[in-house]
């Protein structure tokens, strides 16, 4: 029987800002909180077994209303949270990613390289199929976590595929063994 992993990217979030919230707490927006309940149909209706998340509030925020629907806890793993890019906040991120996207084993200082977030990405999905073998998994997360699960499990992806990620967005995996590549049957 396939193992279905469900991964969703957080809704519309709070911009981040100097004066934080800091990116762990960083909420959805009220425009992201009816973007989260108006998911409800389309992540229940695969019946997931479980619902996990990266600890960020946003992402968490984003699957929880499902969770209640299901009447199932968001249980939470500190390795599907987003990539530490080992920025500070700045206003001109955009160049450090592009560099990041074009050097994918380059790391700042403190931070994970783009390679290295795959690397976790992918064991950290593989670890949920194996872990719930059998059954319907729902992953709150983020973008780039999410890219590069994909890039990690062969499919092409590139920094355009981040800039345009709908927020939120939807990406269905199928497992016949955790240890192989999974087919990506449905995106939206």
């Amino acid at each position: 029987m396939p193992t279905e992993i469900v991964l969703v990217r957080h809704a519309r979030s709070v911009p981040p800002t100097a004066d934080g919230p800091d990116d762990f707490t960083r909420p959805l927006t009220r425009d992201g909180l009816r973007q989260a309940h108006e998911l409800v149909p389309a992540l229940t209706e695969p019946r997931p077994a479980a619902v996990w998340s990266s600890p960020y509030r946003r992402a968490i925020q984003t699957v929880q209303p499902t969770a209640d629907a299901l009447g199932l806890p968001v249980r939470t793993r500190t390795e599907l949270r987003e990539w530490d890019d080992g920025l500070a906040f700045t206003e001109v991120w955009e160049r450090h990613y592009v560099r990041s996207w074009t050097d994918l084993c380059y790391a700042r200082p403190g931070g994970e390289s783009l390679d290295q977030l795959s690397i976790r990405a992918v064991e950290a999905v593989r670890a949920l199929a194996r872990h719930h073998a059998g059954r319907v998994v729902l992953v709150g997360s983020h973008g780039t976590f999410i890219c590069r699960a994909l890039a990690g499990f062969g499919v092409p992806v590139s920094w355009a595929t981040v800039r345009q990620m709908p927020m939120p967005a939807l990406y269905r995996l199928r497992f016949t063994d955790p240890s192989t590549s999974p087919e990506m049957f449905e995106r939206s």
